[in-house]
């Protein structure tokens, strides 16, 4: 493995992280009134964002994986919308991804473009009120009814759903046939029988959207199949897999940037005659964050070298999502400690960073399940 960068790669990167940094206007404002930034979002999709890792043709950059978590890391370190980035990430890795794998030429054609452009915004629909980390017990429903599919059920916590344009949709079309017998569909907004409900208000990334979506005999064609009946399983099992792998990537550089925040702040506070650097228990804090930031960084990387060989890398990646996202918890706690009563405080951001933090203990997988995938792995 070797991570060292290219003079491109490394110009990639100051460029994002220069942009990065100009989307850091409104975001308190933002935040607390659950605010989705679609100005931002338009911005980041002008500049290439959402096409980093698609192919030219579709309009995209087609970038390797590498470099395309490099370019995020940039993203996370200069940009503290938390909630933009994780929205940007869940159309990139839950939406794209399996389009692209999956769709067909048509499918690709008439989709990909416009979600990368930023016309089109995309949602996931996957989890259930009563199927949250059992994603394949759902009770959704798709019956074939001619040349088309009637669906009915409930999805919640659909990523970007309040904002969406289209929708994958996952819903058993034979339930005999557990895992195969998912189905996943692409359904556009305004179609008949679809509906999506208000926006749930949450603890953190308020700026990214998600809801509830119903289906109540919603008829799509054949057509809005994506891949073959009864392969959902496989394509939510890929699209989990590179999001899983990627979407952490912006905390890498959160971390950095908290890193060098709390370093900065422990040299020139001082108390009781001293900077604050100077007590052990605050170095210490420091150190910790370090590590972190270096583990987290070098775990990430590998799962992404790997899957760049053509490995599905499952325990990889797996563990580079548990480490991060325990990580950004521990470390967002530490910077609060850090700076007191500052780091409690609205202003600094730093709270903000903790609540945000927390949710990557649970999107894309628990962290109690990314340790159920490496024990399985290890035997056990």
């Amino acid at each position: 493995m070797d991570f060292s960068w290219s003079d491109d790669q490394l110009a990639l990167k100051r460029s994002l992280a220069e942009f990065g940094a100009t989307l850091n206007d409104g975001v308190i404002a933002d935040d607390r009134s659950a605010q989705f930034p679609a100005e931002k979002w338009r911005r980041c999709a002008e500049l290439g964002v959402l096409g980093l890792a698609v192919p030219e043709q579709y309009g995209g950059t087609g970038l390797d994986i590498l470099t395309t978590m490099l370019a995020l890391e940039a993203l996370g370190y200069a940009c503290h919308d938390n909630g933009l980035l994780f929205a940007l990430n869940a159309q990139m890795w839950a939406v794209q991804a399996p389009i692209l794998r999956f769709g067909s030429d048509e499918q690709r054609q008439r989709y990909l473009p416009p979600m990368l452009s930023g016309r089109v915004i995309g949602a996931h629909a996957m989890s259930e009120p009563g199927a949250g980390s059992d994603s394949f017990a759902m009770s959704t429903t798709a019956v074939k009814n001619g040349d088309s599919y009637v669906l009915n059920g409930t999805k919640t916590f659909a990523s970007n759903a309040p904002v969406a344009d289209l929708f994958i949709v996952f819903a058993a079309t034979n339930r005999s046939r557990g895992f195969m017998g998912i189905t996943a569909f692409l359904i556009e907004k305004g179609t008949r029988g679809l509906r999506v409900g208000r926006p749930i208000e949450k603890m953190g990334l308020r700026t990214a959207p998600y809801s509830e979506v119903f289906l109540e005999d919603c008829e799509v064609p054949a057509e809005a199949r994506l891949g073959r009946e009864g392969n959902g399983g496989t394509i939510f099992k890929h699209s989990m897999g590179w999001e899983r792998a990627c979407i952490l990537a912006s905390h890498v550089g959160a971390m950095q940037r908290q890193l060098e925040t709390c370093v900065e702040h422990a040299k020139t506070r001082q108390q009781f005659g001293q900077s604050i650097g100077k007590f052990q228990g605050v170095s210490s804090m420091v150190v910790d964050m370090r590590l972190r930031v270096e583990t987290a960084r070098l775990l990430l990387y590998r799962a992404g070298w790997l899957r760049s060989q053509g490995e599905e890398a499952i325990e990889e990646v797996a563990l580079a999502k548990l480490h991060l996202s325990e990580c950004f918890v521990q470390s967002s706690l530490q910077a609060i400690q850090i700076h007191g009563g500052y780091g409690y405080s609205t202003e600094f951001g730093i709270e903000r960073d903790l609540r945000d933090a927390l949710g990557g203990r649970l999107y894309s997988g628990t962290s109690e399940i990314q340790r159920e995938i490496v024990a399985r792995h290890m035997g056990l």
